[in-house]
């Protein structure tokens, strides 16, 4: 099975690798979307004091213990280390409506890639990590553990769901079972945990907003958009084709009653209200697509190179 259109179990344990080079915390590079505090909220784990020693190039100037500094005739900067125990809680949409691409791999799939790559990030920070899977069938839900094998059934499952949407039938993307797994979201966490909402444009709606407005004001929440390319923008005519969402057929044609400009200015409208929402609520929304792996988009968007072999940790 090519794990580009149906995530396979071993595609995404194999993701562990590329699992680095990018966070979802605070004090990020400054070309990170997480960057600074006017996009971003992120609290990141507390910070506990570990020792005082020499500055060396690259600290931050604002750790710098002056007292310290002036006593000892070099400069000395304050080491902090984070917090080990925080929960990491991953939302992940895995309804019929996003087993669906056109480039490089189906939009279920690179829902499960960036799901995968945050869960084996947490885990490698000591984190805790959970689950609220989603689909046309119901919720699973995972509670957090602090385990290799807690990430190996997380993966298990969302590989074990997007094999049966390979065999559903296409459904419309409906709003309800995107809330209904944010409920159960909301349900779980307390304070400062992660919530990572990976899914695609379409189900979010203003009840979604209100949920999640409730968790980001003691919680980080992050969310990850994915879309294809024919849902930003139809090819130039002339085209026809047939499209259905498993209730309507409707037949493509990019130079009928507009459909070639109403496409990508709905997309993007949608976009715009997503980021919006995002803003208001101090919640990072990060877009990517279909056209390539989840893990280089991550990287990019989090401020780091496209390889993992050119960031130093």
């Amino acid at each position: 099975m090519d794990p580009r259109i149906v995530p396979t179990l071993e595609s995404l344990i194999g993701l562990q690798h590329e699992a680095r080079g990018f966070s979802f915390l605070h004090g990020q590079p400054v070309t990170s979307l997480l960057a600074g505090r006017r996009a971003s909220r992120i609290r990141g784990r507390g910070l506990s004091f570990e020792e005082i020693r020499g500055y060396r190039p690259g600290d931050d100037i604002r750790l710098i213990d002056w007292r310290a500094s002036a006593r000892t005739g070099r400069t000395q900067t304050r080491v902090y280390t984070e917090e080990r125990d925080r929960p990491a809680l991953l939302v992940v949409n895995l309804t019929t409506a996003t087993f669906f691409g056109t480039k490089h791999a189906t939009k279920t799939a690179i829902i499960a890639q960036s799901a995968a790559l945050a869960a084996w990030r947490s885990l490698q920070s000591g984190d805790r990590v959970g689950a609220v899977l989603f689909g046309d069938d119901g919720i699973e839900e995972h509670r957090p553990h602090r385990s290799r094998a807690a990430v190996m059934r997380i993966l298990g499952a969302m590989s074990a769901r997007a094999e049966r949407l390979a065999a559903a039938p296409s459904r419309p993307a409906l709003p309800g079972a995107l809330n209904a797994a944010l409920r159960a979201a909301e349900a779980m966490v307390t304070h400062d945990w992660l919530v990572l909402v990976v899914g695609d444009a379409q189900a979010a709606d203003e009840t979604s907003r209100e949920i999640l407005g409730r968790m980001a004001r003691h919680n980080d929440v992050v969310g990850i958009v994915v879309s294809d390319p024919l849902e930003r923008a139809l090819p130039a005519a002339p085209w026809r084709g047939v499209a259905t969402d498993g209730a309507r057929v409707g037949v493509l044609d990019p130079a009928r009653d507009g459909l070639g400009e109403k496409v990508p200015r709905s997309h993007a409208e949608r976009i715009a209200w997503l980021r919006d929402s995002g803003l208001s609520l101090q919640i990072p929304v990060l877009p990517i697509g279909t056209e390539e792996p989840a893990a280089p988009q991550l990287r990019r968007m989090l401020g780091a190179a496209a390889s993992p072999r050119q960031v130093r940790r």
